[in-house]
């Protein structure tokens, strides 16, 4: 039997607040399509309290934003980029060129080609997230594209040197500091100084993630990766404390970011919010992180690991750590969620900075149908053909005469009999 030791938020409550966030986005869109950067400058002043003379950072701007970074930063970037990197060129190794003659005189292929232009959104309002410009750029560049830029809001009234450093070592063609619906609408629709791309990825709060959706047809998008989501699956071989630091390490992201555990074991669905409490006591951002555990933690206690793959599935959670003693058999029979992290020795922190997997990852249930950014997301696969001989087009011809007739598709029907006619003959 599930109990529901403690819920979240009601599903009504949710769609109360994404429809605000709906009709607030829907509005600078259109007022930034109307008057390009004169809205963008008048939204960056009014949100983010930054107006610089250019949103783009000059060659000597970069520079100097890189020389304030310690040593010791660096050298810790290029480290998660190398594994970023690696990984990425690995995936991208998977995705081969085809071409294969189905029938004799008949040649089909397809190939992997970039996309052209790519803008990267990286947050840095409330933390700087630096991971989120290898994750975006580094892979955008591995994929193949020409164009990447990348936008990051301003933190503490000024360009995040950290994230302008990770920005470039990663290869950004452009870096832009500005931020939220703002930033997303002018690498997307375009302005007077800022041409349009043809992609947008990167993750991003309520409102970003709305931008994207929103313009999603107009450009491509990565996915939809709104307010962090978490779930620790567990059972008696961890402890409470150490399904606490993994629950409120991500929801320390935002008020409205979910933290699920779900857990066979009763003794830390009893302990569990007394360590969440002793946990939020060392943390410096235990403001963000109480409020979202108390509105949006839940408790799941199951019977069996059956029960506790059944919740895991319907809630679809960003991130999933298994924490029990066969994470494999979640690992065989899961297939709803962003990103799986098997067994105590791994978590989530790991794979958004360092150990080389992609941190944009689908939220909001998007992992019932798509995976998360990698390398293979910049790529679109388009196919071609050809026929080489007269006999081939005759034959192939004929079948698609016949099929276009059943459909009474007359014009479809003559290009394949004009063939037949002209080449039969031969």
């Amino acid at each position: 039997m599930i109990q529901y030791i403690k819920q979240g938020a009601a599903a009504e409550t949710k769609a109360e607040m994404n429809t605000q966030v709906r009709g607030i986005v829907e509005g600078i869109l259109a007022d930034i399509e109307s008057r390009g950067d004169a809205a963008v400058r008048e939204y960056s002043e009014k949100f983010d309290k930054w107006s610089p003379a250019s949103f783009r950072l000059s060659d000597e701007e970069i520079q100097a934003a890189i020389a304030a970074v310690p040593a010791s930063v660096i050298e810790d970037i290029k480290f998660a980029q190398a594994q970023i990197r690696r990984f990425a060129q690995i995936q991208k190794s998977t995705m081969q060129d085809v071409e294969i003659e189905t029938l004799p005189g008949v040649v089909l292929g397809h190939k992997n080609i970039p996309v052209n232009s790519v803008g990267c959104y990286i947050p840095g309002g409330k933390y700087p997230l630096i991971a989120s410009a290898h994750m975006s750029v580094l892979t955008a560049k591995v994929a193949g594209v020409k164009r990447v830029i990348a936008c990051a809001p301003p933190f503490n009234g000024a360009p995040c040197p950290e994230i302008v450093a990770a920005m470039h070592m990663a290869g950004a063609d452009e870096i832009y500091c500005f931020g939220g619906v703002q930033a997303v609408a002018a690498m997307a629709i375009g302005t007077e100084t800022i041409p349009g791309v043809d992609m947008i990825v990167g993750p991003g709060n309520a409102f970003v993630a709305e931008a994207k959706r929103q313009l999603f047809g107009r450009v491509g998008i990565d996915l939809f990766a709104g307010p962090t989501e978490t779930m620790v699956i567990c059972d008696d071989t961890v402890d409470a404390e150490l399904v606490a630091v993994d629950l409120l390490g991500q929801a320390e992201h935002g008020p409205t970011s979910p933290a699920y555990c779900v857990t066979t074991s009763k003794k830390i669905a009893e302990e569990l919010p007394a360590a969440i409490e002793k946990v939020l006591e060392r943390l410096e951002t235990r403001d963000v992180a109480a409020v979202s555990w108390r509105d949006y933690g839940e408790i799941i206690l199951c019977d069996r690991d059956e029960e506790m793959l059944q919740e895991s599935e319907r809630l679809c959670s960003e991130h999933v750590q298994v924490m029990t003693k066969d994470p494999d058999w979640f690992l065989e029979r899961m297939t709803n969620y962003g990103g799986l992290f098997l067994g105590e020795r791994t978590n989530v922190a790991y794979g958004d900075k360092v150990i080389g997997t992609n941190h944009t990852l689908p939220t909001q249930g998007a992992g019932r149908y798509t995976g998360g950014l990698w390398v293979g997301k910049f790529i679109k696969t388009h196919t071609y053909q050809r026929v080489l001989t007269d006999e081939a087009s005759v034959m192939v011809g004929e079948y698609c005469s016949r099929l276009c007739g059943a459909e009474h598709m007359m014009g479809h029907k003559e290009q394949a009999d004009i063939r037949v006619r002209r080449l039969g003959a031969n």
